[in-house]
């Protein structure tokens, strides 16, 4: 009896294991594991190539002469009262715009860039305020001059009219793409030339770009002639010579090579 049950557990065993063998034999087991197979190659080259790369930033700088300029002038009175003081600052812009229409400057050329009106009281030696108010009134214009040579004779035109503030003249490019763009190619070849020599210096060899991106902040051509005390100069005799000179456009851009 105990032979018999001795031997009916030991056939059941068997027939377990028997059982497990076939389950591996048909590939069932494997479906466990092939979530834990590593990737193909051609996806792990692929994540490789994207992370060899190196980056530069190029520069690109172009040099030319500026073709419009542009003055601010303005006119600043002061008296007793508000009216008073406004009446003469305007009669004094009338006779500045007055003068530079009479010069060729187009009215869509001049455009008023402030007005203000404040007061003033001045302290006595004990450091009260007196009663006595001064009105002060503050009025400028920006000019845009398309014709250089007309920048001094517009400059003593208007303080000849009763300018007596000049804040700065600027010069500048009216339209810039042409020079953006050459910029642009140099910043490119520029960038080259510098992953080129990254690349030999590493014993590798640059391929295709991945990125470009233009590195904002980039100079526009412009100048500024710092011309705040040429009303002091102008009672003298005129504003005096006024050169343009030469301007400098320079565009950044950021490359980044793959590595082969």
């Amino acid at each position: 009896m105990k032979l018999s049950r001795i031997r009916n557990i030991a056939l059941g065993v068997a027939a377990v294991a028997l059982a497990g063998a076939l389950i591996v034999s048909q590939g069932l087991l494997p479906l466990a594991v092939s979530a834990q197979t590593p990737a193909s190659t051609d996806e792990a080259s692929a994540v490789v190539d994207v992370s060899r790369t190196i980056t530069v930033v190029g520069k690109g700088t172009v040099t030319t002469q500026p073709d419009t300029a542009q003055a601010t002038l303005g006119v600043e009175t002061m008296g007793a009262n508000v009216k008073q003081a406004t009446a003469e600052s305007s009669a004094t812009m009338e006779a500045i715009i007055a003068a530079l229409t009479d010069l060729g400057i187009a009215e869509r050329d001049i455009q008023t860039s402030g007005f203000s009106i404040w007061s003033e009281r001045t302290p006595d030696n004990e450091g009260r305020l007196s009663t006595d108010v001064t009105y002060r009134v503050m009025n400028s214009v920006n000019v845009k001059i398309r014709d250089l040579e007309q920048v001094g004779a517009v400059l003593d035109a208007a303080i000849d009219a009763g300018a007596n503030s000049v804040y700065g003249v600027s010069f500048y490019l009216d339209d810039a793409a042409d020079l953006e763009a050459e910029a642009r190619a140099k910043a490119v070849d520029d960038a080259r030339a510098k992953a080129e020599e990254l690349a030999g210096l590493t014993d590798v060899e640059i391929g295709a770009v991945v990125s470009v991106s233009e590195v904002v902040g980039g100079s526009v051509p412009y100048s500024n002639f710092n011309a705040r005390e040429m009303a002091a100069a102008g009672m003298g005799g005129g504003a005096g010579p006024i050169n343009p000179g030469e301007l400098d456009m320079t565009l950044t851009l950021q490359i980044t090579y793959a590595i082969k």
